[in-house]
């Protein structure tokens, strides 16, 4: 008789690639996906600006710094809705 791999408790590469990260911290492969693109798209946008500043120092002034900390607390945010909190770091998406 053969067993499937949620009984015998193995998981097979897929599984551990696309799901077992977001469904340690109880999400979907698509919520975990969204945020991840998110906060990649403002931490991108973050850098573009410091580098800009870096380049004219009167530009963009805080807009890096106010980036960071608003996508911070947008990770933290999830954290505290996730039913598995205990499972996140501070930097997890």
């Amino acid at each position: 008789m053969a067993t499937n791999k949620i009984e015998t408790g193995r998981t097979g590469v897929a599984d551990r690639l696309f799901l077992a990260h977001p469904r340690s911290l109880g999400m979907s492969w698509g919520r975990h996906a969204s945020g991840a693109v998110r906060i990649g798209s403002e931490l991108m946008v973050a850098g573009l600006a410091a580098f800009v500043h870096a380049l004219v120092p009167g530009w963009f002034t805080d807009t890096a710094g106010k980036v960071v900390t608003r996508t911070y607390d947008y990770i933290q945010k999830r954290k505290s809705e996730s039913p598995t909190p205990e499972n996140w770091s501070d930097y997890d998406i």
